[in-house]
């Protein structure tokens, strides 16, 4: 069955060659890669314009800047293949993530996948290792221990279920989350479908990520936004980090949890004055 990957992209060039030559490397070869580009603004599109001119099956298009949902919806109208698997600009693949992933699905045992073998790709990285320790996940994985087999994000699917419910609805942080609502079904676990995703590396890379998780739906509405800012107020957010940063013995982590949550407090503020929420 062809596949179509679908990557949407925004201000990714420090990331997107490297996720581009990895899905190069796949041993199922039956597939095309479709990029939306969100508006960029960094040089992404250069790069995109480059590879087009020398890698087979590589399409891209753009639009304006409405986030990865809405950017997810342009490609798949692109889009070729029998299943549509969705992956984000900073990630790279075990050679038979593709093959693993879709197994499922190209059996007939499955309408959609996830995989639970999501690594940290940059845990050599200080402030990387302090984003697990916050989540609470285990150390070199994206996710915590005993999860699930069933998830709300899917990373492959049939096209066909896909266009049945219109898509994805385009809004922000949790956007990926409403093709299972609007399916009434979770992804299933794609056991050996093994891939890489990046942690925030720098200190604005976390404060950037945290303001626009900030602007989440959250499940209380505006009492739910209190809470969050109650939770990411200073002097909590000071006592939380020193706490985890003596159990996990990483210094480093009080600074991290102050600038982690500083970027929640900020967007949540930003939203309850504005609002408006991060595309």
């Amino acid at each position: 069955m062809e596949v179509s990957v679908i990557i949407p992209v925004y201000n990714e060039k420090r990331v997107l060659e490297d996720c581009i030559e990895s899905l190069g490397a796949q041993t199922y070869s039956d597939f095309e890669i479709i990029v939306v580009d969100d508006s960029s603004r960094d040089g992404t599109l250069d790069i995109l314009e480059n590879l087009g001119k020398t890698i087979p099956n590589f399409k891209f298009t753009k639009q304006r800047h409405l986030g990865a949902g809405a950017a997810r919806n342009v490609g798949v109208k692109l889009a070729k293949g029998e299943i549509l698997v969705f992956v984000d600009a900073d990630m790279t693949f075990d050679e038979d993530f593709l093959k693993n992933l879709i197994e499922p699905i190209v059996k007939g045992e499955e309408k959609g996948t996830f995989s639970k073998e999501e690594y940290v790709s940059n845990w050599d990285n200080i402030w990387a290792r302090c984003w697990n320790i916050n989540e609470n996940w285990e150390p070199k994985h994206r996710h915590p221990a005993n999860y699930p087999n069933h998830q709300p994000v899917f990373r492959g699917i049939l096209k066909s279920e896909f266009n049945r419910v219109g898509g994805f609805t385009p809004g922000g942080y949790d956007d990926d989350w409403s093709l299972c609502k609007k399916l009434g079904y979770e992804a299933v676990n794609a056991p050996r479908a093994i891939f890489y995703h990046q942690n925030p590396g720098t200190i604005s890379e976390v404060f950037s990520h945290t303001k626009w998780v900030g602007k989440r739906t959250y499940k209380f509405g505006k009492l739910g936004m209190i809470v969050g800012l109650l939770r990411s107020f200073f002097p909590v957010s000071l006592v939380v980090g020193l706490w985890k940063s003596i159990a996990s013995g990483t210094p480093a982590f009080i600074v991290f949890k102050v600038v982690y949550d500083f970027g929640i407090f900020v967007g949540i503020l930003e939203f309850l004055l504005k609002g408006k929420r991060t595309k």
